[in-house]
């Protein structure tokens, strides 16, 4: 297991744990439909600190920075 932030861009993984995401967030990832369970593509990375732009099902997502070091994937 690995911090999202640790992917590069085009690098598939499985989203492993979401426990140290705060319920707010994890909330609105659950709303779009991101799971633990879930198969995600990072599609890119914005500069200057910038959020993580994660593809689910088609849809892309966009993930602070702050909040991806906090969800576990594992690479596939």
């Amino acid at each position: 297991m690995v911090a999202m932030t640790q992917l590069r861009v085009g690098e598939r993984a499985k989203i492993v744990d979401l426990s140290q995401v705060s319920n707010l967030v994890k909330r609105r990832l659950l709303d779009m439909g991101v799971t633990e369970g879930t198969e995600i593509c990072l599609k890119c990375t914005m500069p200057l600190g910038g959020p993580f732009m994660i593809e689910n099902y088609g849809q892309c997502v966009g993930i602070r920075r702050n909040e991806a070091k906090n969800i576990q994937v594992k690479p596939l």
